[in-house]
């Protein structure tokens, strides 16, 4: 008689006796990778039983022995007598068949971890960052350098795949391989903030001796197991954690701030497995990048159409460009009575269109009020998702983000009870306010002691990790709600004021937005320094938010200006970005000497 559960318990005396094999390889005596593999395929091959319990063909290897040993009495037995044996056989079964379940699924787990330690060894590699961070209260220098480590796995072209966070602001890059003692200069090849992925070269023929890239694979299914290679903190070897997909939907991604498919998982993700492959079966089904705060094994993990999206893009353009965004914001039309005052029939459903970014192409075809039936022929519910996969449903912004750059979208829209059929082209769009600002310097402008920058959101995190109540109310709020209203437009505003006899009586007037210079609306940063330069008037006068207003002599106020310099330590009067024209750099020269 067929007994599943001692069979199973047999392959995992086996599974367990091959595990074993892990030891002396963690350890540091590798085995030749074709040997390694062999020996793989051939321990898998010995333990892959079938899913469908009592299906006598489907157990080729582990139930050989008990096949042999009854082959005389099936090869003799009359037809009934095998029938009613059969029957017995699936009574029996179903008595054992949620044992069976549960410890195939323990054995199938254990049978992932080894997979995943396997194709690890030669791809997963662990990541040493030399960085610095910006200062933006004063945008002319850096913080003191930290030193960080990642995890990245080797993808096809003799490139490495991390996460940005684990690079940004680098200044130097170093990787290592598993099981050698030898550091390798790196360099960042493209990074995208915004979905936190980022692609590393190493020139260094030695070190892609012996390296073989990883697969990608799909987007798991929920309950599908997946194991989690890197190097988190605790130690300096390779780490192995298992567990199984939680959920699959648009997620905040804290490093860039943005809205994109991701992976809940509930393996541990600790610092250090930043950028590790989460590997199901012999595929890589994401990237480990972050985990919820205040919860036990809760991790996410960027899913492989981001990935491809990320990489296709690089490949395409020789750089990362950003996510396609509609420029829309809208409201979910639940509620009967709204539908039913925009005239929506009750076969249809769909979103409220209630704010439109004038830069993107929809201001130019979509209005107010318009109601977005379906997206590329994909209807839209009225909660704003769309179906996805078997059952299940995410918002219809991951279909937006899917689009390449300049491709063309159909969106089936309502207005005033009609139909209509508009084309829009997508792009990446930016906001008034940066998010933020990763491996560039800020901008910056010293004019008099007066200090001149684009608000941004990095700007506000220096007031500490209660910016949003800490920093000024009003700079808060527009930073998170206003939109461009034309292309280049930046939010000025004076940061602070470097106290000289010249701007005494003006200190009060900082974390003001500025938005004339001698009458003309400012623009950006560029245009103001051009403002108070082309200036032909004796006085330069600035207009303030709250009707605040400055006035400085402008010769008397470019002599101060090297002297303020000078006291504070300030090497240049504005950021090297301003400085690429002939009179910024002659105003800098007349400032610094």
């Amino acid at each position: 008689m067929l007994r599943i559960g001692s069979t199973l318990r047999t392959t995992r005396k086996l599974l367990n006796r091959n595990l074993h094999f892990q030891s002396p390889i963690i350890a540091g005596h590798v085995a030749p990778v074709h040997h390694r593999r062999q020996e793989l395929h051939r321990f898998v091959r010995r333990c892959n039983y079938s899913s469908t319990v009592g299906n006598t063909s489907a157990s080729a290897s582990c139930f050989s022995t008990l096949s042999n040993n009854n082959s005389s009495i099936t090869s003799t037995a009359p037809h009934a007598e095998r029938a009613q044996e059969n029957d017995s056989l699936r009574s029996d079964v179903s008595e054992v068949e949620p044992v069976a379940v549960e410890e195939q699924r323990l054995s199938s787990g254990m049978v992932d971890a080894y997979l995943a330690i396997e194709l690890a060894l030669d791809s997963v590699v662990k990541i040493f960052t030399v960085s610095s961070s910006p200062n933006y209260f004063l945008p002319w220098q850096n913080k003191s350098q930290r030193e960080t480590t990642g995890s990245g796995f080797v993808i096809p072209g003799k490139r490495i795949l991390t996460n940005a966070h684990v690079v940004a602001d680098h200044t130097f890059v170093l990787v290592r391989k598993h099981g050698s003692p030898t550091k390798y200069r790196a360099t960042v090849q493209a990074v995208g903030h915004e979905c936190d992925l980022a692609i590393l070269v190493v020139e260094s023929e030695e070190f892609w001796e012996g390296m073989n890239s990883l697969e990608l694979g799909d987007v798991p299914f929920l309950q599908e197991a997946v194991a989690v290679v890197g190097y988190p903190q605790g130690g300096d070897n390779i780490s192995v954690t298992k567990g199984v997909v939680s959920r699959v939907e648009p997620t905040q991604y804290v490093h860039g701030a943005s809205q994109l498919l991701a992976i809940q998982i509930d393996a541990a993700i600790n610092p250090g497995n930043s950028g590790g492959p989460a590997i199901m079966v012999d595929k890589v089904a994401g990237v480990a990048f972050q985990n919820l705060s205040g919860a036990e094994n809760i991790g996410y993990i960027i899913p492989v159409p981001v990935i491809k999206h990320f990489i296709a893009g690089v490949e395409e353009r020789g750089e990362y460009v950003g996510f396609c965004s509609l420029g829309l914001s809208c409201q979910p039309t639940e509620n009967a009575q709204i539908r039913e005052y925009f005239q929506m029939q009750s076969k249809l459903t769909g979103v409220l269109v209630s704010r439109i970014n004038p830069l993107s192409d929809a201001s130019r075809v979509l209005k107010k009020d318009d109601i977005v039936l379906s997206f590329d022929g994909v209807p839209i519910a009225n909660d704003g998702t769309v179906p996805f996969r078997n059952r299940e449903r995410i918002t219809f912004d991951h279909l937006v983000s899917m689009k390449k750059p300049n491709e063309t979208a159909e969106l089936k829209v309502l207005r005033n009870g009609e139909v209509h059929d508009f084309k829009i082209m997508l792009h990446p769009l930016q906001p008034l306010v940066p998010v933020h600002q990763f491996d560039k310097l800020p901008s910056y402008f010293i004019f008099a002691g007066l200090v001149f920058i684009p608000l941004t959101q990095p700007f506000l995190h220096e007031y500490g990790e209660d910016w949003y109540n800490a920093s000024p109310r009003r700079l808060c709020e527009r930073a998170l709600r206003e939109l461009p209203k034309k292309p280049g437009e930046q939010f000025i505003i004076l940061s602070q004021v470097l106290m000289d006899d010249i701007n005494a009586g003006y200190e009060r007037l900082a974390e003001l937005q500025v938005k004339k210079v001698n009458g003309v609306e400012v623009l950006n940063l560029k245009h103001l320094r051009q403002l108070v330069e082309d200036g032909n008037q004796k006085n330069v006068r600035f207009d303030l938010d709250d009707e605040r207003v400055i006035v400085l002599n402008y010769e008397s106020a470019r002599i101060a200006t090297s002297r303020i310099l000078k006291r504070h330590r300030i090497p240049h009067a504005m950021s090297t970005d301003l400085t690429d024209d002939e009179n910024a750099a002659e105003l800098q020269s007349a400032c610094s000497s």
